[in-house]
């Protein structure tokens, strides 16, 4: 056989293989995308935002699906809004995020023991890799804040280094139950503070590093029945949490900032007038 020939026919060959090899990994490509598309559901909710329930994270409650840890994008149609809403470097602000608090929620943990299915050995939790979207971890707001572009940190940084909040005029608390003492310290010091969840600096927690793990010191009725707020904060409004429709939402003064009335996990993402407050303030 003439050797340029069969030269020609193995780059034929060649070429063709890797066509062939190209439009399976094409196939397998779409293949992927269309099904991460079925996991990837938009919810028919009033909002700001875009928002999504993926996979089968849902229960069924009174006949109705309910979405676990929704998850927000930013609609392009809201584009504008945004430009009005964003955060701006100039306002110097930064929001704390409730690491520890989404920690003692988990099973078992503290909830496990309040409600006696446990001993004390509840009353230690692992603290969380990842932030957590729950209501109680004020998972909304976290990713409404965020998507507009708020710095963020957590219960670990201030504790770590309470002074970090020196840095910033304005510090942005949400669902922030559970800190040590360090960190009420550095949050109750600071001069301007917005206390934007009710339930705020409630219970006592220490840390283990090199554990990674959350003790229950004192609140919460613990030790002790009577010990409800864990540092004997008077301007504890834990009282006010079970508001959740925030039909007469209002912020009131305290000595270092402001205090919303409810609890407003459902309207932060629906509200301009509150997301407006939270950047003027």
């Amino acid at each position: 056989m003439n050797t340029k020939f069969f030269i020609l026919i193995i780059f034929i060959a060649i070429v063709a293989s890797f066509a062939g090899f190209q439009f399976f990994l094409d196939e397998t490509y779409v293949s992927v995308q269309t099904q991460d598309e079925i996991k990837k559901t938009k919810l028919d909710i009033k909002s700001l935002f875009n928002i999504y329930g993926y996979e089968d994270n849902f229960r069924i409650q009174d006949g109705k699906k309910i979405w676990n840890d929704p998850k927000f994008e930013l609609n392009p149609e809201n584009n504008d809004l945004y430009s009005e809403l964003n955060y701006s470097p100039i306002e110097n602000a930064v929001v704390i995020y409730p690491i520890f608090t989404a920690s003692a929620y988990s099973e078992p943990g503290f909830y496990t023991f309040f409600r006696g299915e446990c001993g004390q050995e509840c009353l230690t939790d692992e603290i969380d890799s990842e932030y957590s979207l729950d209501f109680v971890a004020s998972g909304n707001g976290y990713q409404v804040l965020n998507l507009l572009g708020y710095p963020i940190i957590t219960d670990i940084d201030v504790d770590q280094n309470p002074e970090i909040l020196e840095k910033y005029d304005k510090v942005i608390l949400l669902h922030n139950e559970y800190v040590t003492k360090k960190e009420f310290d550095a949050i109750t010091n600071h001069p301007k503070v917005l206390y934007l969840y009710p339930n705020a600096l409630y219970a006592e927690v220490e840390v283990d590093y090199e554990k990674n793990t959350i003790s229950l010191i004192r609140g919460h009725n613990f030790p002790e029945p009577e010990i409800v707020n864990g540092f004997d904060w008077e301007f504890d409004n834990s009282n006010l949490e079970y508001d959740m429709d925030c039909k007469d939402m209002g912020f009131y003064r305290i000595v270092n900032g402001w205090m919303l009335n409810c609890y407003p996990e459902n309207p932060i993402h629906q509200s301009k007038v509150l997301l407006q407050m939270i950047k003027d303030f």
